[in-house]
């Protein structure tokens, strides 16, 4: 089964630019195969990666609402899981699959247990599963993505970002994920944190490491060029690739 790793954070705080970067990092290292899963509403891993999506799973999930949507004599159970397999995305170096926006109202306790079964099945053809998710957690805490072994809380450089990550701890805690390690992850850094230094305790996380303002980050976002092709001179390049190795990724 695969090393499930799930980066979460408040939007904006770079969240996905270190999900992208820690796909690389494995693949630059020849760690194993990906599968790389957005679950975060505001989906844009993709982009982040260089790849083209054509479906996300929400859509397949509030097609079954609809019978019609169903072709005559093919069952639920076949039309979801004829639809996941065609909603992956497969590259040479890592598959992607895409959660898609939240889903509306209507109940989905069935659809949602054949997509936790198929990530499971999925999982198996793995060694890692890196979930790019929202600072919620929708999909870990409803128990769809399981077995998450390291969540990396990403918070930019204000006391503001620190807190929300301090909320994502508290959420795993209420919810009683089993998560077994937890990092916090420090962006946009411009000098010193010492002056975070105190909200950054409060949390409960261990801080893992700090990813400097990266001007380069900004030009290819301007761009639309992929994250995943910054230089290897880059500074987040640099700092993504010494915090993993330190958490023996």
């Amino acid at each position: 089964m695969a090393r499930h790793i799930a980066v979460a954070g408040k939007g904006g705080t770079g969240k996905t630019t270190f999900a992208a970067l820690m796909i690389r990092y494995l693949i630059e290292g020849q760690k194993g195969s990906i599968l790389a899963v957005d679950a975060d509403p505001n989906a844009n891993l993709n982009e982040a990666l260089g790849v083209q999506i054509d479906t996300v799973i929400a859509d397949i999930l509030d097609a079954t609402k609809n019978p019609k949507s169903i072709p005559e004599g093919m069952s639920k159970e076949i039309f979801v899981q004829y639809q996941l397999a065609q909603a992956l995305v497969e590259t040479k170096d890592f598959d992607l699959l895409t959660m898609g926006r939240p889903q509306g109202p209507g109940c989905y306790c069935y659809p949602n247990d054949l997509l936790r079964k198929h990530l499971e099945t999925l999982s198996d053809n793995y060694d890692y599963m890196i979930i790019d998710s929202e600072a919620g957690l929708e999909h870990i805490s409803r128990r769809i993505i399981q077995n998450v072994s390291d969540l990396f809380v990403i918070s930019d450089a204000s006391a503001r970002g620190i807190r929300s990550a301090g909320r994502v701890r508290e959420l795993v805690q209420e919810l009683q994920l089993p998560i077994n390690n937890l990092y916090l992850i420090v962006t946009k850094t411009t000098g010193d944190i010492a002056p975070l230094q105190e909200e950054i305790e409060r949390t409960g996380i261990p801080l893992t490491g700090v990813i400097p303002y990266d001007e380069q980050i900004v030009d290819y976002d301007i761009h639309s060029k992929p994250l995943f092709d910054l230089p290897a001179t880059s500074v987040s390049v640099q700092a993504v690739k010494a915090i993993l190795a330190r958490c023996q990724l």
